[in-house]
Parts: C-alpha cells; structure tokens; sequence
C-alpha cells in the first residue's frame, strides 16, 4: 500500500451503497457477468465497471506496456490519453485513446489496450485486481482527427510515409524520464512550436515535462495536451467559449524536415438550461481548425461515447439540429441516459442531473477530400434545482392519530432518524415504540416516507386550556442521509389538532353616522373572558366611556368612530372608512375566543370651496402611516401650516392665491390645486412598505353652482388625491350714479327714471377673485323692452367686445383706475338714454339692458374674444331698429364656455 501515498484517486471513491433502488438509469449496454464490459467506439476503448465491484472500495488503474505496469496518475492520464467517469455509487468508465501512449498500435489499424484494475477496501490486505485486456479494429482515420475528452485534447493528422524503414519503437519502461521523447520524438520529431497565441519553442523532451505528448505512428503524427496549459488558450467561436491548443511540429524524415500545423478546440461551455431541457451549443465553422469554406458531410450524436440511430434518439426524445452558426443537441432533463443526484447545499434539499453527451461530426473542404473529424465527449451537470420536502397532513382528528408524509425525495435520500420533544429515535426505534415509520416507492423512481403516532403517545404534547378542549402537539425533525457521501439535512414538521365541545362566544356589529355598536354573544362558557378594544383593554373606566351594557347573555358596547381605539383606514370625497377591532382572550392561557373588525363608513367632508376663494382641508392620519405627525403637515408652501391639529387629524384654510396653490383653465371650469404633504420627517417609519404621505386637494369654480371636494386615499397602491372640487365665481353688472364710479344704484332704487339723452354709467365686475390671471370682457351688451333678454326689438350697444359704430350716439368705455384691487376684473362703459319707436311714434317705455361677459386666461392663447377689450375692433355694422320687429345681430350660444348673462333695468323714460 506505499504506492498508494503518492497516488491520486481521480476523485473515483465509491461509498458504500445501501440504496436499492435507483432513478430511471438505462445503460448503453448490458453488464458482462464479471461486472465489466470492454467496448471498441471509433477512436475510444470504453471499459465499463459495475458499481458492485467498487462498494466501499478505491480504485487504483495501472497501463499494461508491455510487461510492464504503468501508474495512471491523473497528470500523466492526460498527458497520455486517458481519462475516467464515475457516478456517486461507483458506476465507473475508463475510455483510452486509441492513440494513447501505452496502446499496442500495429499499423494504425489494430490496437491493443491493457489495464489492470485494483479495488482497496479498508483493509490493505484485501485487495481485488481485474486484468482488462481489448483489441480494438480501427481503419477509418480521417486526414486530421480531432478528440475532446474530458481532461485532454488530442490531434492527430495523416503523416506521408517518407521512411519506410522508420517504425515506432516499443516504448521504454523507464517512462517516467523518457516516456516521450523514446516512443518516436528522437526519430521523427525534432521540435515543436506552440502559439498561446505567441511562439513558444520546445525540444520533444521539453514538452514532455510540461505535460503534452507528442509522437509518430506508421502514418500519423499525434500531438495531445490536457487543459488548462500555459501553450493553450481561450477563445469565443461563434459565442462558444473554447480551449484551443496549436502547435507546428518540425518532423525529421529522410526527404528532410517537413512542417506539420496541428489544432484542436475543445468546448469548455455553451450550456443552456431551462427546467425540462439541455440545449448544447457547438460551433458549426470551427473557425481554429479550418481555413477556407467546410461543409458538414456527417454528424452523429452519442451518449457516454456510444453513437445513436436516429431511433434510438427519437425514443429518447434527442434532438441534433443545426442553425447558421451552431451545432445544437438538445436532451430532455431527466432522460435515461443521464442520472439524478441529491444535494443539501446550506442544509437545504436540491438536486442535479448529469449525463454525458457526445458529437461527431465530419467536415470537408469544398471541392477536396481534406475531411476533419471531431468528436467531444461533453459531461454535462444541470445547476442546482430546489426540491423543498413537502408534508402533506393527513391527520384526522377524531381518529385520535396524527399522520404525515414527506417528500418527495431521489432514491439516494435515507431516512435516518426522527427527532422527538422526548428525543431523537431511530427508525427502528421508533417502529419499535409503535410509532409507525414506512418508506414508499413511487412509479416515477421517487420516494417519500410517512409517520403515524397516536395521540395518547408520549412524544406527544398536549395541553387543556378549558375543562372540554385538548390540543395536541407533535413537533418533529427529521433526519435525512444523502448516500453515498453521507451528506446530512433535517426538515421539520409540526402538526397540531384540537378536538372541543364548546361553543365560543360570538361578535356582531353595526354602525350608524357616529358610532360602532357591538354585540357579544356570551358561549356555553359565560363571560370567561377578557376584551381588547383596538389596542386596549376593556377597563372599567374604557367600559363607562363606551356606554357598556351586559346581562346573563349579552353584553353591548357604544363606541364613536373618531376614539382613540379606532383606525382610519379610507377616506372618500363625503366619508371616512374606519375600523374598530375587538378581542376577546382567555386570561389563563391568552387564547383568542373571538375577534371582529368592524369596518364602516361615516360622513365627513374633508375638503370645502367658498365662494370668496377660501378653501379649507382636512388631512386624516390612517392606518397605513403610522408614523405620521399632523401637526408637521405642511402645504405646498411649507410655512402653510394647519390651523389645527391634534394626534389624528389636521385642518388647513387657505385663499386660492396663496401657500402655492396652482390654477388650471379648463373648458368650463377654473381648477385650483394645492397639496398637503410632510415635507420633513422626524419619527422613522414603521414599515419599509409605509409610503409617502400626498395628499392632492382640488377646487374648481362654475357658474351657479357649488359642489364639495372630494379626497381619495389609497395610502399602499398611490400617492393620495382629492377628487374634484366645485365653487362659484359670481360676476355682477351695476349702474353707476355718476361718472365717478362711486356710488351705485341699490336693488330697492329700481325701476330708474331717466330723461332721454341722460348718460347711463354701467360697471362689469368679476366679484371675490383675486386671481391676477383671469381677466373680464364684455363680450355683447343690447337693450329690449321686456326683461327677456331674447325678446324683440332690441338695440345693440357692445358689439363683439366694442361700440356699436352704427349707433349715433357711440357707447364710451372708462378707464378702470388703479385704486381698484383688480383692475382687470372690472369693466366700465357708458351710454345715452334712448327709447324705441314704431311708425315713427315714440314709445315713452322702459327698457332693459343685457350684456355677455367672458371670463379668460390671460396665461392662455390670445384668441377670439380673449385678445381683449376691443383690441380688434370687427367693423361689423349694427342693425338700427326695424319697428317693433327689430333685426337682432347674430349672438354667441349662451352655453359658450366661461361667459356669464347679465341684466339691468328695468330703466324708465322720463317726460
């Protein structure tokens, strides 16, 4: 056993195996009745070993040369054309390069592989040795060969026999000095350049102590290395990372020293995974092999090195296709071919699958019969799939047994033990506790294992909080072994059934406009028990606030909406949503025997609009922001504080023109916006989830009309926002008394009289606005006799926002001085009395005088009747009176948007 001190075991120890039974596994071929089984495949000798040979066993592979053995270290296996596969429970495979260093090669046509085979148990003594001898036919080498195996690449290309007196020589049996450069390099090879991609320069003996071989058969030159060398390289073809190894080789021969360019490029990834499928990616133009266009001729899809039909393949659900740029194998996860294998990374439950692909293909080169065939030999392992156990319970209380099962696991899951309150028990103990532990096997290869224990066990909890209520407990752990590695993990599983006869109190709940009404319905128990109400307990002093009242059976509580115990939780342009939560508790043991939430809607209005401008708001602490202060509200303008509040609530009046209030001019209405928001706070969150406190208040004015603002809150999907709002925007038309614009006439001082001629002062006023944005025109004024404005004849005075031109005595518009607020809310014009005739008879009458006035946003575009007061003026001539049937000028719709109807009168003619 001294030898074994020096030896690396190529990761090949086989654990004990207890397991039998296996995930769906279909081997390539049948087992030979030793347990190993030689096969010939192309360019490969595959040696398959049964994993009941290996059972607690190490294993150690020495080449027969000769009559010598030779140790097959890990290193010198690469360097020499070998390389071995095991599964978790032994199933091993050893696959030799039909070019491999220790093959007895008779003309590149028939080559002989020796092994020898030694299997270590614990006690050095006891050793098991296999002699495994193949000869192996092989006559198909194309030009250039080219073999990807799992720890080595190897090229090989045809090599013009120039010196027929020149053969291999046997190799010598000191193979740790001059293994290499004594099987062929003295004669044949001189030396040899790698590219990294920069030259590198060696001497045969040179690369062999750096790990590569390099040799002559009767027609082949043959280069290998293993991975990972510093003359090798990465590069992306065609997106695929690949390992490539170049190398010119100066080979002496008696016609004089020839140059041979060998390369080979070895995928080391191109793996896509989804759930259910491997995609395998190898380029399709392998761009360091070749120069010049190449045509794929053939290509053939393997497993473990065993080539499949095309039916093989479809009865596995294998698929070979080919894109623009790649070669693509795809294999379902799970196929027969490949293995499932558990894992507990972090003592968590995941698993694997591996198999091992393989691809052929054959390229040539246009119009010539230079053919390259590559062949890679590919171990796949998916990433680590999450498989959490799962415990269905089946436990039927009245059974008086708890049941469970768990799983679902792979076949190399073992349950090991089971961990009790009392405990921990093994499987056979506790079987033999009759506590009923079993293993099942499913159809698919899984397994699961199940747990039955009565009640009455002494594993079992069990508590009595009330005289006719038992709870019973089972907390468990269970164990679970992964094979062969031992790898442990636990899953814990804890049920719990209660058999009771009581009858539990029972709550009910109304509400009216103020209050919370509940009801409890004493059970069969009587009143044993405690009330929360919100967060607090039922005191007696809580219990006279909120008017409790009880008897033998019931007892009822009164409690308003905006107490302390309740929580807001929505509030709406007219209500607030609140909730009142009640609890009652067992004390002895703090069981919950009931609770109810109680949710309704109570009238509020949180937003107003005056029609002076004046807007108040009232922002409401919900739920949903505990942390909230609404004494730190602010509006928009942050010195915008509330004029009260206290810990729930905080009430803010504003002007429309103040604290940043925004304006927006719609069709039909004027919008005001303002926002109540905590701009600085100082208590921190009590949730990462607590969203930013925003709430919007909106309030827009029409004619004749005054609506409430209404406020949305929905504090964890949006930002809060008021619905919008409706206030009134009143414009007035007056006669003054003079031209001072003074003194006006009162409502009690009309009907007027007036002489002919008589000047008429009239003033248009925007009234309790103090918006500097909005400006009035007089769109239209014209006089009637009767009060309805539509009524005939009539005269017209404002035509389109200035004088009638055809009216002898033009109408004057007044300047608007400045010791007005807002001048551009005010309008002023004067007119001369006058009165309507028929047939040239003068009607000694009254008269009434009607005016439209716009009002307009001076920060929108200046079109239409928004330009101005008789900025431009239209031309258009008016129609003079026509007797009593009057032509009246065509009129703006009285629905038009922003104008208001005025009137004055009625005026009478004086003698």
């Amino acid at each position: 056993m001294w030898r074994l001190k020096n030896i690396l075991l190529w990761n090949l120890v086989a654990a004990v195996i207890v397991l039998g039974q296996a995930w769906p596994n279909t081997k390539l071929a049948s087992q030979s009745s030793s347990g190993i089984k030689a096969d010939c495949l192309g360019n490969l000798m595959r040696l398959s070993m049964d994993k009941a040979l290996a059972v607690g066993n190490q294993l150690v592979v020495e080449a027969i040369n000769g009559t010598q053995r030779v140790l097959l270290t890990p290193s010198l296996a690469a360097q020499c054309g070998y390389s071995m596969e095991s599964d978790p429970w032994g199933n091993t495979r050893i696959y030799t390069s039909l070019m491999g260093c220790f093959v007895d090669n008779k003309d590149d046509a028939t080559f002989k592989i020796g092994l020898k085979l030694q299997m270590y148990s614990q006690r050095p003594s006891d050793v098991v040795t296999h002699d495994v001898s193949q000869t192996c036919s092989y006559t198909r080498w194309a030009p250039k060969e080219v073999l990807c195996d799992r720890n080595y690449m190897e090229v090989s290309n045809y090599l013009m026999k120039s010196n027929p007196q020149t053969k291999r020589p046997a190799q010598d049996q000191n193979v740790d000095s001059n293994l290499l450069e004594d099987s062929g390099a003295s004669h044949g090879i001189w030396k040899m350049t790698f590219f990294t991609p920069e030259p590198v320069v060696m001497v045969p003996r040179e690369a062999e102590q750096a790990g590569y071989s390099a040799m002559t058969t009767s027609t082949r030159l043959i280069m290998r290395s293993p991975y990972n060398t510093p003359e090798t390289f990465s590069e992306d073809v065609a997106g695929i990372p690949m390992e490539v190894f170049k190398v010119s080789v100066y080979n002496k021969a008696e016609s004089g020293l020839g140059i041979v360019n060998l390369a080979a490029a070895c995928p080391t990834g191109g793996v896509l995974f989804t759930e259910s499928v491997i995609s395998w990616y190898i380029p399709r133009r392998m761009t360091p092999l070749m120069d010049g266009t190449f045509r794929i001729v053939e290509m053939h899809m393997g497993i473990n090195g065993q080539r499949l039909d095309r039916s093989q393949m479809a009865a596995r659900g294998y698929t070979l296709s080919t894109t623009d740029f790649h070669i693509v194998a795809e294999i379902p996860v799970g196929s027969p071919d490949g293995y499932y294998k558990s894992h507990a990374p972090e003592y968590q439950y995941h698993v694997t699958y591996t198999v091992e692909p393989m691809l052929e293909v054959l390229w040539r080169a246009d119009g010539t019969q230079n053919d390259i065939k590559y062949k890679v030999l590919f171990p796949i392992t998916t990433p680590l799939m999450p498989r959490p156990p799962h415990a269905e319970d089946y436990t039927v209380p009245e059974d008086g047994l708890f049941s469970v099962r768990l799983g679902s696991f792979l076949h190399d899951v073992e349950l090991k033990n089971i961990t009790f309150f009392t405990g921990v028990l093994t499987v056979e103990e506790s079987n033999a506790r009759g506590l009923i532990v079993q293993e099942h096997i499913y159809t698919n290869g899984t397994k699961g294992f199940s747990l039955q224990v009565a009640f009455d066990a002494d594993v079992v909890l069990k508590t009595n909080p009330e005289p006719l209520v038992t709870t019973y407990s089972l907390p468990l752990t269970f164990g679970l072994l992964i094979l062969p590695e031992g790898t442990s993990f636990a899953h814990e599983v804890t049920l719990q059934a209660s058999l009771q006869d009581v009858v539990l109190p029972a709550l009910t709940g109304t509400c009216d406009q103020k209050h919370f009404y509940i009801r409890v319905k004493y059970g069969s128990q009587g009143r044993n028990f405690e009330t929360t109400v919100g967060t607090r307990q039922l005191t007696p002093e809580l219990a006279k606030a909120y008017k409790l009242q009880e008897n033998r059976t019931h007892l009822h509580l009164r409690v308003p909406y905006t107490a302390q115990d309740s929580n807001f939780e929505l509030v709406s342009s007219v209500s607030i949503q609140a909730r009142l939560d009640i609890v009652l508790w067992e004390p002895n043991n703090q069981w919950v025997l009931g609770d109810l939430s109680l949710a309704c809607s109570f009238p509020l209005m949180t937003t107003k609009c005056y029609p002076n401008g004046t807007i108040t708001a009232v922002a409401v602490k919900l739920e949903s922001v505990p942390s909230l202060v609404p004494s730190q509200l602010t509006l928009k303008d942050r010195s915008c504080r509330p004029v009260f509040s206290d810990d729930r609530f905080a009430r803010f009046s504003f002007s429309a023109d103040s604290c940043g209030t925004s304006r927006t001019f719609f069709d039909n209405y004027m919008l005001y916006q303002n926002e109540i928001s905590l701009y600085h706070k100082v208590t921190a969150k009590t949730s990462p989830a607590e969203p930013e406190y925003r709430q919007t208040i909106y309030c827009y004015y029409m004619v004749n009309k005054t609506q409430t603002v209404a406020f949305s809150h929905k504090p964890r999907s949006y930002d809060p926002r008021a619905e919008i709002g409706t206030g009134l925007l009143m414009v007035q038309m007056r006669l003054a008394r003079d031209a001072a614009y003074e003194h006006f006439y009162q409502a009690q001082d009309y009907p007027l009289k007036k002489y002919l001629r008589d000047p008429l002062f009239f003033e248009v006023v925007l009234m309790q606005s103090t918006d500097p944005q909005l400006e009035l025109i007089v769109e239209n004024c014209w006089a009637t006799r009767q009060e309805d404005r539509t009524s005939v004849p009539r005269w017209d005075i404002i035509v389109n926002s200035c004088e009638n031109r055809d009216d002898t005595h033009v109408t004057v518009f007044h300047p608007v001085m400045d010791n007005v607020a807002m001048p551009s809310h005010v309008k002023r014009f004067s007119m001369r009395m006058f009165t309507f005739t028929n047939d040239n008879e003068v009607l000694r009458d009254q008269i009434y005088v009607h005016c439209d006035a716009v009002i307009c946003n001076t920060n929108g575009p200046p079109d239409g009747i928004c330009r101005g007061q008789c900025v431009h003026p239209t031309g258009a001539k008016g129609t003079k009176f026509q007797g009593l049937k009057g032509a009246k000028r065509e009129q703006r719709s009285t629905e038009s948007a922003h104008q208001w109807q005025l009137s004055s009168g009625p005026i009478l003619l004086s003698n």
